[in-house]
């Protein structure tokens, strides 16, 4: 497990992912059950060995071996699997080491900074005949769940348009009281960092999933805070988009509007909402609950600016209940990529699926330099 002494390593795919699969026994796989033994791999030793006791602590029982020395832990003959959660201009070599030893490789999102480049680990891997995939996290939150069953049932009726809305305020370090909550690279475009980048991998396999393949994209890329302070308290000049808008359009014709932002406050339901409105009804849904207003409930608002709203726009919806229990979105896909490994089990989430996330961005970002929408050709 490389590069999981960052937030996102750490907490999703470590300590809720796989220290939860070994404390509740491993995952069953066919006829046998997997076990599976992590090895951490990082930069700094002394990160490693505090993360190998606090995942020790946490479900795995016993501290896990740790290494500095990425190539000798992938070579290593007890290695089956190779996961790559490190900054996205590293991930090539990880994907690469894997490669070239015959180890199956899952790793984040985004596979790369490029389409080119998502594109080559994708074959790469696909010509050695090594197991591959990506993280796509969001699909398996249970307000997207509960949302595809709205849509798989027909709730909305005929649907007419959708809208995302994603972000939070990222503190930009300048007060001591305040540090940042994500990592500096993440402003800094020649780091690979970026909202476009970041976040349009995300849009691109839920719009996919939810209505149907995005065929354009219009974008407004914009870099908000142009100062922030990195993790050694120095300031630095932020040069990738911290915020963008959007509009995509699907093959069935459908419309929607997403916004991304580490520069905005919340005042919605969730850090991320999605919207869709139908005939029929509407849904918005968050990252663990979904709400409807189906037409029958719908109010009949008045437009009259010189008296207040006498209508309170969130009584009239109605929370759906958990249908059944609903796992850590990271773990889930992480049993399904063992299941995958160990007993070849249908795997539908492949680096070449991931690098249509790594298109939409890099046209998004082209769309927002020539100010127009650009199509969006089907991967060669």
């Amino acid at each position: 497990m490389n590069g999981v002494t960052g937030r996102m390593g750490k907490n999703q795919h470590l300590l809720r992912s796989i220290a939860a699969i070994v404390k509740q026994g491993g995952v069953l796989c066919g006829d046998v059950r997997v076990l599976p033994e992590p090895v951490l791999v990082g930069r700094d030793a002394g990160k490693l060995r505090a993360l190998a006791d606090e995942a020790a602590a946490q479900g795995l029982g016993v501290p896990p071996p740790f290494t500095t020395d990425l190539a000798a832990a992938v070579r290593d003959p007890r290695c089956d699997l190779v996961f790559d959660a490190s900054t996205t201009q590293a991930r090539g070599h990880a994907v690469e080491l894997a490669a070239a030893a015959g180890k199956a490789i899952y790793c984040e999102k985004p596979t790369a900074s490029t389409l080119a480049e998502a594109l080559r680990l994708a074959t790469l891997c696909e010509r050695a005949g090594v197991k591959n995939g990506v993280v796509q996290d969001k699909l398996f939150l249970p307000g997207i769940r509960k949302l595809k069953a709205l849509l798989d049932d027909g709730f909305f009726g005929r649907v007419l348009s959708a809208r995302g809305e994603f972000g939070y305020w990222v503190f930009s370090g300048h007060d001591p009281a305040q540090r940042a909550q994500r990592p500096s690279w993440n402003y800094r475009a020649e780091d690979g960092g970026g909202i476009v980048i970041d976040m349009f991998c995300h849009w691109r396999y839920v719009i996919d999933h939810l209505f149907s393949d995005v065929v354009r994209v219009f974008a407004v890329a914009r870099t908000e805070i142009p100062e922030r302070v990195d993790e050694s308290g120095r300031p630095y000049a932020c040069t990738a988009d911290d915020a963008v808008s959007a509009i995509f359009t699907t093959g069935s014709g459908l419309t929607l509007q997403f916004g991304s932002a580490w520069t905005t406050r919340v005042r919605r339901d969730d850090l991320l909402t999605i919207q869709v409105d139908g005939t029929h009804g509407s849904a918005v849904a968050g990252l663990r609950d979904c709400w409807v207003q189906p037409l029958s409930h719908t109010p009949k608002p008045v437009w009259n600016p010189d008296q207040a709203q006498p209508i309170d726009f969130y009584a009239d919806w109605q929370r759906l209940p958990d249908a059944m229990p609903y796992d850590n979105a990271f773990k889930v896909q992480w049993e399904m990529f063992l299941r995958h490994v160990a007993a070849d089990a249908p795997w539908p989430y492949s680096l070449r699926q991931g690098a249509l996330g790594v298109q939409l961005a890099e046209l998004g970002l082209a769309s927002s330099q020539q100010r127009r929408m650009l199509e969006v050709p089907p991967l060669a």
